[in-house]
């Protein structure tokens, strides 16, 4: 890593800092703009360009120059994105008196539609703990509550007990931002979490926490541990899909569009601030749409 001007840091830490005070972003967001900046600054270095004095035609030839080092359109359009914000941050800070991203456009990008399971697949996932373990029924609960609530896998691992109204059925998610949104459980997770709290959580630990989902230590389960989980489960139920973190969460998605949910419901459930973020999955619904129709229509 290269050492840039002082000053440079500075900002950079200033605009960073700016961000969780006053946006929330979490430190993977911070040091994702970290990481686009100082590259952006190594870029000006032998040119000695501070990061405060480039203009439109500096920030069109660094575009360019990304395109011949073959960096994809996606990891440009991030490196857009934090441009922006930064530059934004230091018009309102007095550094500079104009935006020199305010005419760029972000290249745009494909709509990958997230690969999910089908519901035969997310039944056999579910099925795969040996639930008469504590652990496995930690564990099938997890994939219980993670399907019919669409959480990321964040928000899973670090609910505590205060978010969880069984009582109602519904959970309180603080999502991205401490944006907090109100998910339904449905029954059958429900079920599968009261049984979790009085059999199988007491069972691992006796240790006070706050959180619903813990280790034999009484510790917070991480995300890459669950992530660890999931994928053992998906070997035992003989699922050879591509899987991520996000999997259940995209299944979820998707079963509820075939089954004729609402885009702005799916929204408010998935916690997407915009809508255009939920419209990946109008892709879904458009091709669930074409296949009935050409089940069932006599001319389909």
């Amino acid at each position: 890593m290269k050492q840039l001007p002082p000053e440079d840091e500075d900002r950079i830490d200033a605009f960073t800092e700016h961000l969780w005070l006053h946006h929330g972003a979490s430190e993977n967001t911070q040091a994702a703009y970290r990481s686009d900046l100082r590259r952006f600054c190594e870029y000006l270095l032998p040119n000695k360009i501070p990061l405060l004095e480039v203009d439109e035609l500096t920030l069109q030839d660094y575009l360019l120059w990304r395109r011949t080092q073959g960096l994809s359109p996606r990891s440009t359009s991030r490196f857009l994105s934090s441009a922006k914000k930064f530059f934004q941050f230091a018009v309102k800070q007095q550094w500079v008196s104009y935006n020199p991203t305010a005419k760029l456009k972000r290249p745009k990008l494909p709509q990958n539609i997230p690969h999910s399971l089908s519901e035969a697949d997310v039944e056999n996932l579910l099925q795969a703990p040996e639930v008469d373990t504590a652990i496995g029924l930690r564990d099938r609960t997890m994939l219980e509550v993670l399907y019919a609530t669409g959480l990321r896998v964040t928000e899973l691992v670090r609910l505590q007990y205060d978010q969880v109204s069984r009582q109602q059925g519904l959970v309180r998610v603080v999502g991205k931002g401490d944006k907090e949104r109100l998910v339904p459980l449905g029954e059958e997770a429900l079920e599968w979490l009261e049984r979790y709290l009085k059999h199988g959580r007491t069972a691992l630990t006796d240790k006070q926490s706050p959180w619903v989902f813990v280790t034999k230590r009484g510790s917070l389960l991480t995300r890459q541990a669950f992530w660890y989980r999931l994928r053992y489960y998906a070997e035992t139920a003989g699922i050879y899909a591509h899987l991520s973190p996000h999997t259940l969460r995209h299944a979820f998605a998707t079963h509820l569009l075939n089954h004729g949910a609402d885009l702005r419901v799916l929204q408010l459930l998935l916690g997407h601030s915009d809508l255009s973020t939920t419209q990946i999955y109008t892709q879904v619904a458009r091709e669930r749409l074409q296949a009935l129709h050409a089940q069932h229509h006599p001319r389909g």
